[in-house]
């Protein structure tokens, strides 16, 4: 395996000739490498994120609330409350 700088910025022709060793070692470290073409930074190749059917239910529903309703609004009326009649 070749050894990369700290940064693991590659050019466009080094990514196409090692390609598949590049992929393997951002798998196995996770360590993202940068693609750059004619020293401008064209792609940037990182890990894939968990994915979600690894995740447990919970963890999937995690920030995807929407509150329908405003602060300090109510779904019961004061007739739905025993002590108030």
């Amino acid at each position: 395996m070749a050894i990369y700088n700290a940064d693991m910025d590659i050019s466009v022709t080094e990514f196409k000739h090692r390609c598949l060793e590049i992929i393997r070692r951002v798998e196995k470290t996770g360590e993202a490498v940068t693609i750059t073409r004619r020293g401008k930074v064209v792609a940037r190749l990182q890990p894939a994120a968990a994915s979600a059917s690894a995740l447990k239910p919970w963890e999937r529903l995690r920030s995807s609330a929407v509150c329908l309703f405003e602060a300090g609004e109510s779904v019961l009326r004061d007739e739905d409350f025993e002590a108030l009649r």
